[in-house]
């Protein structure tokens, strides 16, 4: 597809294939002068270990339960979990209403919720910590993989990193939620990505993949065996995408080659991100690949593994991106083209970090 338009002066709006939504993107609206929300911005500070953190090792949690003195990653049942299993079920009883049963459905929501800790270092993040660690984490992420995804039909895993995404604990760790049923999300993603694959035989995320190498504007760094893009419909500001080259549908299908890549180009990434506005920079990260339960033993060619990371920051590290208004009602919007976040964020460096250099780091 040619365009004539200004991609970098003019509205357009954008398709994205995996929601089948737009996105309105407005580049001129960089320009406008900002006297909204500033949000504090500060360095981090922390001690490497503080006896009040219910994540650090040999601290009780509010449970009572003590953590173990780990030396690598560590995992738990979240104190406070949004889904766990009970035996109460909803009876399915003949209905006079019809109506009524479409307005008001509701179905049992049950599952697991998992913390995991990187490292038993309050003071570090995944840009500060050493490719072998990263490693560790990537292998705990499979490792929790496997052992839920049998049980249960979806397996999240997910970091919030910074106070404005709502993480409440600054020691470095996420989460993984596994549920009965399969996320909004990802059901849109499974839709489409099989409506592609059965139109035109091909993965969506592998043709699109192969069409961005060609192109080049819009990758961000890349090795032997991933690559990490803005994609084309990015909504947030430096959202980006880490995709392995190689067709894979789960996480658990990742070669030890592909896990060593994926460590190594996700430390290049993240220090990319705090070098961008010299800051921890905030983030939610999450995998989609295709579900688990009882969809294993179906066929999953039309699913691509990938992660996001959706960071809101977007003028500075005090100036956020607003999800309200337009976007909440409307359709997503976003200022800067997907083009020029790339660009911004192929320039800066990749292995030394605003604060330390993280390739020679000792903890």
């Amino acid at each position: 597809m040619s365009c004539s338009l200004n991609l970098d002066e003019f509205p357009h709006t954008r398709y994205n294939p995996l929601k089948d939504e737009w996105v309105l993107v407005s580049p001129h609206r960089t320009k406008r002068p900002w006297k909204g929300q500033v949000e504090e911005s500060k360095n981090p500070n922390r001690a490497r270990f503080d006896p009040s953190n219910p994540l650090c090792p040999n601290v009780t949690r509010p449970n009572g339960q003590i953590n173990p003195d780990y030396k690598e990653t560590y995992v738990f049942d979240n104190d406070f979990p949004a889904l766990f299993e009970y035996e109460a079920s909803v009876e399915n009883s003949q209905s006079t209403d019809p109506i009524s049963d479409d307005l008001f459905k509701l179905k049992p929501a049950k599952g697991s919720c998992k913390v995991m800790c990187f490292h038993p270092y309050s003071d570090l993040t995944l840009p500060t910590m050493k490719i072998a660690d990263i490693v560790n984490v990537i292998k705990k992420w499979i490792e929790m993989y496997q052992e839920l995804s049998p049980k249960y039909n979806w397996v999240q895993i997910f970091e919030n990193k910074g106070e404005i995404m709502g993480c409440s604990n600054p020691h470095p760790h996420c989460q993984v939620w596994a549920s009965n049923f399969i996320p909004n999300e990802i059901h849109r993603e499974d839709e489409n990505q099989l409506k592609f694959y059965k139109k035109h035989g091909k993965v969506m995320l592998i043709e699109y993949l192969n069409r961005e190498i060609k192109l080049k504007e819009r990758i961000v760094v890349e090795n032997e065996t991933w690559i990490v893009l803005v994609p084309y419909w990015a909504v947030w500001p430096y959202e980006t995408m880490l995709v392995p080259k190689r067709h894979v549908s789960r996480i658990d299908q990742l070669s030890e080659l592909e896990i060593q890549d994926l460590a190594k180009i996700m430390k290049k990434l993240l220090i990319k991100y705090d070098n961008l506005f010299k800051c921890s920079f905030p983030y939610t990260m999450g995998f989609h690949f295709g579900p688990s339960g009882k969809y294993l033993n179906e066929p999953q060619e039309h699913w691509q593994l990938f992660a996001s990371y959706l960071p809101p920051l977007l003028r500075s590290s005090s100036v956020k991106k607003f999800m309200v208004g337009y976007e909440m009602l409307a359709q997503p919007q976003r200022d800067l083209t997907a083009e020029k976040a790339a660009r911004e964020l192929r320039e800066l460096s990749d292995t030394q970090h605003y604060l330390i250099h993280s390739d020679t780091s000792d903890y």
